[in-house]
């Protein structure tokens, strides 16, 4: 079949989605929609649910590629939970798992060009936090986290943007 859903009814409340997938790029795309809509869910604004969606896309390519090596005999495990002050996203391949300190500064003069690499550089700048697990007998599973920021409204910004060259804090 290539998807399999387990159905949950979402909530802002203590919520989860579950999928499984073939180790096919066509199914990033599904799972971008999902997380689009758990986001949504969560209360995230447009912004953010970008951000989340496309370190979804990153964290599911890397799956899929480097991780199961395309291979459409193994699968890629996803689950989105939202939790009372954050939502947590983890994806598991049934690779041979690898070091997030091996893969190259995408942004160190000799990877400058180079047309792969960026997506774990990525994924750390669009969640809060990001971790990786070796899973005996299972595989890699990666944990994204992004924190719910319960005094912003939807249409403001945040306030940590030093490393842009200003403050926003008061």
């Amino acid at each position: 079949m290539g998807l399999a859903l387990t159905p949950v009814d979402m909530t802002r409340e203590a919520s989860c989605v579950e999928m499984t997938l073939e180790s096919n790029l066509k199914y990033v795309e599904v799972a971008e929609e999902v997380a689009r809509r758990v986001c949504s869910t969560a209360g995230f604004g447009e912004e953010e649910q970008q951000k989340i969606e496309m370190a979804v896309h990153e964290s599911l390519i890397n799956a899929i590629w480097h991780g199961n090596k395309n291979d459409p005999q193994k699968q890629v495990w996803l689950k989105f939970q939202i939790l009372s002050d954050r939502l947590e996203i983890r994806v598991r391949d049934q690779g041979n798992g690898f070091d997030p300190e091996d893969v190259p500064d995408p942004v160190a003069a000799p990877n400058l060009l180079k047309v792969s690499g960026r997506g774990i550089f990525l994924i750390r700048a669009y969640v809060d936090e990001f971790q990786v697990k070796n899973v005996a007998g299972s595989g890699t599973e990666v944990t994204l986290i992004k924190r719910f920021n319960r005094n912003m409204k939807s249409d403001e910004g945040g306030t940590d943007r030093e490393h842009e060259g200003f403050s926003t804090a008061s």
